[in-house]
């Protein structure tokens, strides 16, 4: 398949999410079912300080599916030098990435993420910019308060040159609260055949079978990925015993380990345990040792346990 200028080889993308889109994460989803990963949201700003935190963002390996990396700025100058500082130092995208969806206030704030939704001839700027760079575009955009208006929007960013829109089923102001709509995104798939991605209470495969049945091209899958981690693997007909549910997490465990330090990984494997084992025996008993656990060993001694 080739969606937004990208050769994939499935519908499936694992959506950008802050704090939690590191590396290893990419790698693991990447290796059960995601056909495209984003980076977590990254500063422009921060890129062209040279800060160091912010290119440790940066980083990748070869064992990750085709990925995006997903920018944030308010400004197009601020935004288009950071995409110059990524595609000089770091060749391994496949796509520039615009995050113009984050409804947190330290975000919107200083008119970045979903602020631009309200700024579109900024927004197009940004789009032609960074197109001008020589990667595929993608957009991730939410819902605004009226269909037509969202339509505009998305038309405005095809324009400009977006290769990929992404829109979320929520308004900025419900923030992650309540149901996200799904009758926009069938709308702007009609709308727009080809250019559009769904996001939004991906918790299930019967969620992606409804918004592949829409016209959309792809599905963001981001905190559903982590109700049930093997949901990407799922929708293929691939299903996983509990013992190989387990041997994966431990897998996990060490190469986060081994990659982000012991403290990030606690806090991933937190995440995940809350959905690695669903509907399997011993759920509940590994979700509330994970939220206790003060060390990763003491989970991965329990897994160890379990397992045999």
């Amino acid at each position: 398949m080739r969606i937004g200028g990208i050769d994939v080889e499935s519908p499936l993308c694992l959506a950008p999410l802050a704090g939690i889109t590191t590396l290893p994460v990419r790698e693991f989803f990447s290796a059960h079912g995601a056909s495209l990963t984003h980076t977590e949201m990254i500063s422009c700003a921060g890129l062209i300080r040279d800060n160091a935190k912010t290119f440790d963002m940066l980083a990748t390996s070869e064992n990750e599916a085709p990925l995006v990396v997903q920018l944030f700025a308010n400004d197009s100058g601020v935004l288009v030098s950071g995409g110059e500082v990524v595609r000089e130092r770091c060749a391994r995208f496949s796509a520039f990435g615009i995050n113009m969806a984050c409804p947190m206030p330290k975000i919107t704030r200083n008119g970045s993420g979903a602020a631009l939704l309200k700024k579109p001839e900024i927004a197009a700027e940004m789009v032609r910019g960074l197109k001008s760079l020589g990667l595929p575009v993608w957009v991730k955009i939410r819902r605004l308060e009226d269909d037509s208006d969202t339509l505009r929007f998305t038309a405005m960013l095809i324009d400009s040159g977006a290769d990929n829109v992404c829109i979320h089923g929520r308004t900025c102001a419900q923030r992650y609260e309540g149901i996200a709509d799904r009758h926009i995104l069938s709308l702007a798939a009609k709308e727009f055949p080809g250019y559009v991605s769904a996001s939004g209470d991906v918790k299930a495969v019967s969620d992606i079978q409804e918004y592949i049945a829409m016209g959309c091209c792809a599905v963001m899958i981001a905190r559903g990925a982590f109700v049930n981690p093997f949901m990407f693997e799922e929708y293929g007909g691939q299903f996983r015993t509990r013992d190989e549910k387990l041997e994966e997490l431990v897998k996990f465990a060490y190469n986060a380990r081994t990659i982000s330090g012991e403290h990030k990984a606690l806090v991933l494997m937190k995440r995940f345990a809350g959905g690695i084992l669903r509907f399997e025996r011993g759920a509940a008993e590994l979700r509330r040792l994970a939220m206790t656990a003060r060390s990763l060993d003491e989970i991965l001694n329990y897994l160890h346990f379990t397992a045999d």
